[in-house]
């Protein structure tokens, strides 16, 4: 039997070796695709043709993909105001020196966004101003970029994902506001794959805080699927 395929979309900023680990566990082979947090309209996707059995993607894709994929047991973050529940929040970082105090300060300044397909990164910024707020926005391809960008004076702000965010050095970066809750990022599989198989990820899915210690990566343990959580529009 063919072993199963894994591919991500969220590392970096969700660490490589939490979806290496997944993957260890099922079995299965794994591929990494950084350019974008999961594919939406107009993008290759691989999960109609079979090229893929399980995905890592940001919420976007799932609402997108739902009538091809289905919902897996979903990552708990270990941040405390998750409360136990897949959700994650967007921060909005600014330098620690810079005088911004609120969102709205900065109008006319500049943007870092991750990729346009994030949650955390673009939609979220997209529901409160647009970007014409911004004088200019800059595709920096990753949170962790992003956040070097505004470190470095690149860019004035970004809305960074928490789990991220959670395992930087960030004193000389400042949080203005924190977005959210967001569902998390979701772990979705091919609704035409076996039931059997699906069911036999879903455990190990289910149990993997039993095998592996999760905290390094920033979660405790996966629960069951909330589909409630993915209901209102996110695009």
């Amino acid at each position: 039997m063919k072993p199963l395929h894994v591919i991500s979309y969220l590392a970096p900023s969700i660490p490589a070796d939490f979806f290496r680990a997944i993957a260890a566990d099922l079995e299965a082979t794994i591929e990494f695709n950084e350019a974008i947090s999961g594919p939406l309209m107009g993008d290759e996707e691989p999960f109609s043709s079979g090229r893929a059995d399980v995905g890592f993607v940001c919420s976007p894709t799932y609402r997108w993909l739902r009538h091809k994929v289905e919902l897996l047991p979903l990552p708990v973050p270990a941040d405390a105001r998750a409360k136990g529940r897949p959700v994650y929040f967007g921060e909005v970082i600014v330098r620690a020196s810079s005088p911004f105090r609120r969102f709205e300060d900065l109008r006319g300044h500049t943007w870092a966004f991750n990729d346009r397909n994030s949650r955390s990164g673009w939609f979220s910024m997209l529901e409160r101003a647009g970007e014409d707020f911004f004088s200019r926005v800059i595709h920096s391809g990753s949170h962790l970029r992003s956040i070097d960008l505004v470190r470095q004076g690149g860019a004035d702000a970004a809305s960074i994902d928490s789990n991220t965010l959670l395992r930087q050095d960030t004193r000389d970066l400042r949080v203005i506001e924190s977005w959210g809750p967001f569902a998390i990022q979701p772990a979705i599989v091919r609704a035409d794959l076996d039931q059997s198989v699906k069911n036999r990820v879903a455990y190990a899915l289910l149990t993997l805080h039993e095998r592996q210690p999760l905290e390094p990566f920033g979660f405790t343990r996966f629960v069951p699927p909330e589909e409630e959580l993915y209901a209102r529009s996110l695009l």
